[in-house]
């Protein structure tokens, strides 16, 4: 597969045209270095957001690349859909950008991953918060030592969806749920800051709306380096506390001055979003000062920074951030928390991995 040009600006079709497919479509039509090359929907909403865009429309990847072949595809389809969309774009030897999760099981990922290696055809999945400049000078806070040994995290999920929001049917079915559509960008970004989980035990409800999936959940994860976390969430619940209400990262939200993740170490500890630092003036101590302080950084979307990054490894200028591997490795996680709240029972990732053969 060759890169396209180096000069010219890429040509970019979306396969889906739900919440985040509109998002990113609004985002392809913003870059300067992007053209939307076709919305892939084949509902009639899709037809009539592609025609509010003045964008063409098409209801499969085979028709659009047969009128104009694009050089990136961006699958933001449903979940259930997400690898057999994301295959169409490899046999064709277009390089795809899929949403998160990659798949909506981990045998499904693997033939994905293996099909992409195999083609030579890169996939960058879109566990987009790696991109934020704020997440980055997390992460730099972490590995710098400030905090001392990392010990725990904390973070919670607590959002009220409207009830128009699972009047799309797939979002009341198995494989959707707040752990698949909303946690597994929190998981990633655990396993983004302190690596591989050992271990999960979570409990789930669905007593809030009685779905086939649940609305409320309560996680412990322990980190194979040590770190124990617990992640608290319900998409049931009207809060300030989540990632959505408290980063400002999506204008349709009203930004609360509120944390989402509280990280702690034998050194001090730090709130995200607003990254406020805090430790001891001398050495931890419980009856010593605290002092605040606020790491810089400078903000930006980090769904057009993931763009951006998109045509660099669309044109083989960088590898993807987020491959394949790591959205299975993140997926594998995901499965784990599921199989934790259905058999009442911990979950140890390495046994998981030995018994699917992966």
């Amino acid at each position: 597969m060759s890169a396209p040009s180096q000069t010219a600006p890429l040509k970019i079709a979306v396969m889906g045209a739900g919440l985040i497919g509109q998002r990113h479509i609004e985002g392809i039509l913003a870059e300067p270095r992007t053209i939307l090359s076709a919305v892939i929907d084949p509902s009639d909403a899709g037809r009539d957001f592609a025609a509010s865009k003045g964008a063409s429309w098409f209801s499969t990847l085979a028709e659009a690349t047969a009128a104009k072949r694009p050089d990136g595809v961006i699958v933001a389809t449903p979940n259930q859909l997400h690898v057999d969309n994301a295959l169409k774009a490899i046999a064709t030897e277009i390089p795809v950008l899929v949403e998160k999760p990659i798949a909506d099981n981990a045998e499904a990922a693997a033939l994905l991953v293996a099909a992409g290696t195999k083609a030579g055809v890169p996939i960058l999945v879109g566990h987009h918060r790696r991109h934020s400049p704020m997440i980055r000078a997390a992460k730099r806070v972490l590995d710098s030592g400030r905090l001392g040994k990392i010990l725990t995290v904390q973070a919670t999920f607590w959002v009220a969806k409207p009830d128009g929001y699972f009047d799309i049917d797939w979002r009341r079915q198995e494989g959707a749920g707040p752990t698949f559509i909303n946690l597994i960008h929190d998981v990633d970004l655990f396993r983004y800051f302190f690596g591989e989980v050992e271990s999960v035990h979570a409990m789930e409800s669905n007593s809030a709306r009685q779905y086939l999936v649940e609305d409320t959940l309560v996680i412990l994860l322990r980190f194979a380096g040590g770190v124990l976390a617990t992640l608290n969430a319900s998409d049931a619940v009207a809060s300030p506390w989540s990632w959505e209400m408290t980063t400002g990262e999506n204008p349709a939200f009203p930004q609360q001055h509120q944390f989402c993740y509280q990280i702690g170490g034998t050194g001090g500890s730090l709130a995200i979003p607003q990254l406020a630092l805090w430790t001891n003036a001398s050495k931890p101590d419980w009856l010593e000062p605290l002092v605040k302080e606020h790491v810089p950084f400078t903000p930006a979307d980090p769904l057009a920074l993931q763009l951006q990054h998109f045509c660099d490894v669309i044109r083989r200028e960088a590898e993807p951030l987020v491959g394949g591997k790591e959205g299975l490795a993140t997926l594998r996680v995901i499965e784990a928390i599921k199989a934790s709240a259905r058999s009442g029972e911990t979950i140890h990732l390495d046994k998981v991995q030995v018994r699917r053969g992966h």
